[in-house]
């Protein structure tokens, strides 16, 4: 794999992402995705949009010929924080079940809205696609 994970030896190990990776490739950046199917209708719920924001993120990924392994970097833009800490979880496993390991660098920030009033939370995305 192009992606090689950044570990200082004195820092502690993160759960769930990784501080940083390097890596030498194609560079492809998606947009923010959220939890809408194809046809704009949205799950129901924060853990079934966080899934579907996933598969839409993998669908992206692999029309470009990638896969979940060559996420670098996600950025996680939530309206509401407390339903991320009440779905921490279930995230996981959900994370697992779709897009499997490593983990990527990821970085979550509270948002005061977000474009769509449907979506619980909007991911965007940075691959690095070995050559």
């Amino acid at each position: 794999m192009a992606l090689t994970p950044i570990q200082p030896p004195l820092w502690p190990e993160p759960r769930g992402y990784v501080h940083a990776l390097a890596g030498r490739g194609r560079l492809l950046l998606l947009s923010g995705q959220v939890g809408a199917d194809p046809h704009g209708r949205f799950a129901q719920g924060f853990v079934p949009q966080f899934l579907q924001t996933l598969r839409n993120i993998d669908t992206l990924l692999r029309e470009a010929s990638a896969t979940p392994a060559h996420l670098a970097r996600l950025t996680w833009y939530l309206p509401d924080l407390e339903l991320y800490r009440e779905s921490l979880g279930e995230l996981g496993p959900a994370w697992r079940s779709i897009m499997g390991r490593p983990y990527p660098a990821i970085t979550i920030l509270g948002v005061s809205a977000l474009l769509e009033p449907a979506a619980l939370l909007e991911i965007e995305a940075t691959a690095i696609i070995s050559d």
